[in-house]
């Protein structure tokens, strides 16, 4: 196996034992791991019995730490960042040191694994060929009605990030921009409750709001014009 110096290890979304067997020897191997919560990544590092030291680096810290981490790379160091859940730098941080490393040309590979943006397409129902992951819908109203303006006029699939006390008001505002348009609201995913809800924004806002929404969500739009297929392949109704 090739010898990098930095990698990016994609972690669990929900169930902690799909961690990659590649993850798990690197984590083990390199000399410090860096996390955006160090208490969540223990639980992990913990179930599989890695006790490599573990420093956090998040938004706040990342441009007064990166200079460090690249001064011990150049010593010949080893690092591995992982994420709270699933892929690095999928709304995590990350961006701003792998731009760093690219730029002292220090070698960076990935250890793929879970993601919710996949996981969640797959288990939709809509059209998968293509997809637009914006993100975490934005908390300011004027922000989110532009966000789903956006969806409303994109193609294809689009795909969000919510939090789920924020579900009920984005469903609300999705019924108003989206109308009849088909929504799926992923929740949970791989864990014991994973729940995928389809429908449109104004009957999944009936569905959850008669008790409290818990886990990670993420939100699907079927693009504008794309039309359903049927399980023989065939182009169906849909809008």
């Amino acid at each position: 196996m090739r010898i990098h110096q930095f990698y990016l290890v994609s972690t669990p979304i929900g169930n902690l034992g799909d961690l990659p067997a590649r993850a798990v020897e690197i984590l083990g191997s390199v000399d410090a791991i860096l996390a955006e919560d160090t208490r969540t990544a223990r639980v992990l590092l913990d179930r599989y019995g890695i006790a490599t030291p573990m420093r956090p680096y998040h938004d706040h810290n990342k441009e007064r730490v990166t200079p460090l981490i690249l001064r011990e790379l150049a010593e010949g160091k080893r690092f591995a960042l992982v994420a709270d859940a699933g892929t690095p730098l999928i709304s995590d941080p990350g961006y701003y040191i792998v731009r760093k490393l690219i730029e002292e040309r220090i070698e960076i590979t990935c250890i793929p694994g879970p993601s919710a943006v996949t996981a969640a397409l797959v288990l939709s129902g809509l059209p998968p060929d293509r997809f637009t992951f914006f993100g975490y819908m934005p908390r300011k109203p004027g922000e989110r009605a532009r966000a789903i303006g956006e969806a409303a006029d994109n193609p294809y699939t689009s795909i969000f990030f919510e939090s789920p006390h924020r579900l009920l008001s984005t469903l609300d505002a999705l019924a108003d921009g989206l109308g009849e348009r088909e929504v799926v609201v992923a929740r949970e995913l791989t864990k014991l409750h994973e729940e995928v809800a389809r429908g449109t924004a104004a009957g999944l806002r009936e569905r959850f709001g008669s008790s409290p929404v818990r886990g990670e969500i993420v939100i699907l739009v079927r693009g504008a014009g794309r039309r359903r297929k049927t399980a023989d392949g065939n182009a169906g109704a849909g809008g």
